[in-house]
């Protein structure tokens, strides 16, 4: 419908401001009920006061002249006359005797004996009365004040003064619409000042609303205002901000992640095909005839047999990325780095050849590690460091280092160093910095990329530093025990 449209039922303002006038009309209904309640007792009350005190006013032989008078004659002639009132006197007897008569409402209501008994009984000062409000017989309600009468010592009756509540009723009516007529009044003018103070105090809201909708679109980047004056709505903001940078960096991780599994099935798929071309290429020739010459049988699996370990190599470090992907749990032991480094001078001595190798410990190197996994990367570094120095001028130090937090060993050659753009993607897998020197040691990219990979399920890093012409430094940061 239509006014679905303009006044949508689901609207926060609108049930806001509904719900808020709901909360002032209760209010306005409970004041309603209470002032009812006590205006009608105050002006009741306040009706009986009234007669109470002109009752007072009267000395009692005011009154024995006027009862005496209105025995005496046979047409009442009322001596006390209080306007809007009936007066009527009831002696011991229950005789009753008119006194005053209002000509509007003359009706006055006999009691029960019993109860103008218990007036004069229960008398305790002169000027005591007795009110009651009472309906009798069908007729109006009346207001009743009854007052005993003392002549010479003695209880002569009870004066009765009686009025109908219907002025009282119609006053506390007229009390009850002006109420009404104010709180209508009231609702109206809340209706239209709430509908713009929300209004003003949801643009915050409104906004928040409009840019997630505008980030929902595709503008991830994007981010919602903290400062909107709203306590409130600032920290819902800052909240669905934190979260938007967490989804972002989500998002470029899993692009990254895609993007680096697509090279890495590129860069498999290409190491993988060019051992198996080879020895593919090999049994062609062989089973064109060549193994029926032994020179070139012997250089056919010579070959062949190079190309598969280089092919094993290649599989088992991918199974090992693989399992290092899947964060394993290591069995560390505690003990000295500097200890396994030097148990493992003969091994790196041998693997240099006519290379320079120094040692330099100057402080015991404690941290908790796999042995066979640190031994890995200090070979795979070593073993680059091999690669990039002259094999006869070149010169390998390993130096240990140790402060109040971390320990660190530091592998540095002085080769031809590595170009500043290759630096940050050494440790990313099959990357190669120098593609022909790979492929004459038998390489695929992967080394750096597992040595790092230890080194972070370790706790640690591993840093590089180079310069052209003067050397390269990978140096593992491990955390002391």
């Amino acid at each position: 419908m239509k006014y679905k449209r303009f006044f949508p039922l689901n609207s926060l303002r609108l049930q806001l401001l509904f719900r808020s006038l709901l909360v002032i009309l209760s209010l306005l209904i409970l004041i309603g009920l209470f002032q009812y309640v006590f205006m009608k007792q105050f002006i009741y009350t306040n009706k009986i006061k009234t007669i109470e005190d002109q009752i007072h006013l009267i000395p009692d032989d005011v009154w024995k002249h006027d009862i005496e008078t209105s025995q005496n004659v046979k047409r009442s002639r009322p001596m006390v006359y209080f306007p809007g009132v009936n007066i009527t006197f009831i002696n011991q007897k229950s005789t009753f005797l008119r006194l005053a008569k209002d000509p509007h409402h003359s009706y006055f209501p006999k009691l029960s004996a019993s109860t103008y008994k218990q007036v004069m009984k229960n008398i305790k000062q002169p000027d005591d009365t007795m009110s009651l409000i009472k309906k009798i017989d069908g007729h109006q309600e009346q207001v009743i004040v009854l007052k005993p009468i003392v002549f010479d010592g003695e209880i002569q009756g009870v004066i009765q003064i009686n009025t109908p509540t219907e002025s009282l009723r119609d006053l506390l009516i007229r009390q009850m619409m002006i109420f009404l007529m104010l709180s209508l009044t009231a609702m109206t003018i809340a209706f239209f000042v709430f509908s713009s103070v929300l209004k003003q105090t949801l643009i915050p809201l409104f906004i928040t609303t409009k840019k997630v909708e505008h980030i929902n679109a595709g503008s991830l980047h994007d981010r919602l205002p903290v400062d909107q004056g709203q306590i409130e709505m600032d920290r819902l903001s800052l909240s669905i901000n934190e979260m938007l940078e967490r989804l972002e960096k989500a998002f470029k991780a899993e692009t990254e992640a895609k993007e680096q599994m697509r090279r890495f099935v590129a860069d498999a798929s290409h190491e993988l095909r060019t051992p198996l071309t080879s020895i593919h290429g090999f049994l062609e020739v062989l089973l064109r005839g060549a193994s029926s010459n032994p020179e070139q049988l012997k250089d056919a699996l010579k070959s062949m047999y190079g190309e598969s370990k280089r092919l094993r190599k290649l599989i088992q470090d991918l199974l090992l990325l693989a399992q290092l992907d899947q964060l394993p749990t290591f069995q560390k032991e505690c003990c000295f780095v500097d200890e396994l480094i030097l148990d493992m001078k003969p091994q790196l001595i041998l693997l240099a050849g006519n290379r320079k190798v120094l040692f330099d410990f100057p402080s015991r190197l404690l941290s908790d590690i796999n042995k066979d996994q640190f031994k890995q990367v200090v070979l795979n570094l070593f073993s680059n460091a091999v690669q990039h120095t002259n094999p006869t001028t070149g010169v390998i130090q390993v130096i240990g280092k140790v402060n109040e937090k971390e320990l660190s060993l530091r592998i540095q050659d002085n080769g031809h160093g590595i170009p500043q753009e290759h630096l940050p993607h050494l440790f990313e897998r099959f990357y190669k910095a120098d593609a022909s020197r790979s492929r004459a040691y038998g390489g695929a990219g992967l080394g750096l990329a597992i040595s790092a990979s230890i080194i972070e399920l370790h706790g640690g890093k591993i840093r590089v530093k180079s310069k052209l012409n003067v050397g390269t430094a990978f140096e593992i940061v491990l955390p002391l025990t």
